[in-house]
């Protein structure tokens, strides 16, 4: 199976409900904007995935058109291992992409496998499991009543957890936040927290001890996830377990160190930040060497997050499969919504992703074909 075209889509969200209150400063305001790379064969058989873009769709996209077309063109659509190997050398040497271009050509890869193979991409790779318990994360939001407000919304939806991303503003106020959420939804409902790399080490130990009193499940990346020597301090001297690494360019290298020595308590990976189920892959099974927990980070867009669900029921050492919420914000490019019954969510059983993209939904969103 011959890859015989690259087509690279660069798209804007017709949606304006994401708005500066719901990210940290620099974040989206207004349309969302991503990619969806096609990755055409010789049988006929075709793959597409969406990708994360930051800011620009048109800039990620010319990087991944002259990046990625020479690699991908003409080669075996089986030879993942060996293009994924010469995607970092190539990096290495000239492109120095951002951490998120390689990932919906890997993802491309590894369908165009299961479609071909007529498995589902979760059966493809290696069940572990036909559903997978669900959490949802929050933006950032004004104050502590609308943290409980939603934290409650989310259990009553039958979700099995719920995580924060606290606004950082004062530590003062993002304790009172934690403190607030518990109260809402009461002691037999997990919580976990994400101040996304905001704290002092000894605000971050200070807050660490606090969810401890307040059973939270666990404390994300606290820290920068390159600052090593303060997060194996961090790890070292509180109970609740420390999570990092969603942000370290070059998986599963960059993280052996932090799984080894135990910089923290276990590690995050992505489809779409990690370089696709390739490095998802390798690092989760490090990781399960060394007894630690890889906790798969949200992939923001639906059709991405779909592929982090095949890939949560295909590995032992994850807990949950995490999505943003609300969830009609994001729950676009997709032709039927992700099922979730009771908190669980379901794997499809059709090939590939094995619910289809919307590509009328893709069509009208589309501004530029590379």
């Amino acid at each position: 199976m011959q890859i015989t075209a690259l087509e690279i889509r660069c798209c804007r969200a017709d949606t304006n409900s994401l708005d500066a209150r719901s990210m940290r400063p620099g974040g989206a305001n207004g349309a969302l904007e991503f990619l969806v790379l096609t990755l055409k064969t010789d049988t006929g058989i075709s793959a597409s995935s969406f990708g994360f873009a930051g800011r620009t769709a048109r800039g990620a996209g010319e990087m991944a058109a002259v990046s990625l077309r020479p690699l991908l063109v003409g080669r075996n659509a089986f030879d993942r291992e060996a293009i994924w190997k010469e995607f970092r050398i190539a990096d290495r040497w000239w492109n120095h992409l951002p951490i998120y271009s390689y990932g919906p050509a890997d993802i491309c890869l590894w369908l165009l496998g299961a479609l071909a193979a007529g498995q589902p991409l979760y059966r493809y790779i290696g069940a572990a499991r036909d559903s997978v318990p669900s959490y949802c994360s929050s933006l950032v939001l004004p104050n502590a009543d609308a943290y409980a407000a939603e934290a409650r919304a989310v259990k009553a939806a039958g979700y099995k957890a719920y995580k924060l991303h606290p606004p950082g503003r004062s530590f003062g106020e993002d304790l009172d936040i934690h403190i607030a959420v518990r109260d809402a939804v009461g002691s037999d409902f997990n919580l976990m927290s994400d101040p996304v790399a905001s704290l002092t080490l000894e605000d971050a130990i200070r807050l660490g001890r606090a969810l401890e009193k307040l059973d939270y499940r666990w404390l994300e990346e606290p820290l920068a996830d390159e600052n090593f020597s303060a997060l194996r301090e961090l790890t070292r001297v509180l109970d609740i377990p420390v999570i990092g690494t969603e942000v370290l360019a070059k998986h599963p290298y960059s993280v052996a160190e932090c799984i080894a020595t135990r910089v923290v308590d276990g590690v995050r990976a992505d489809v779409s930040w990690t370089g696709g189920p390739t490095g998802v892959l390798k690092t989760a099974h490090l990781a399960e060497a060394f007894h630690m927990n890889c906790e798969l980070h949200t992939a923001i867009f639906h059709p991405l997050e779909l592929v982090n669900l095949h890939l949560a029921a295909s590995i032992a050492n994850n807990t949950y499969f995490e999505t943003l919420w609300p969830h009609e914000m994001f729950d676009f490019g997709l032709a039927e919504p992700i099922r979730i019954v009771d908190g669980m969510a379901q794997l499809p059983q059709g090939p590939g992703l094995g619910i289809d993209l919307d590509w009328d939904f893709i069509d009208r969103a589309t501004f530029k074909v590379l």
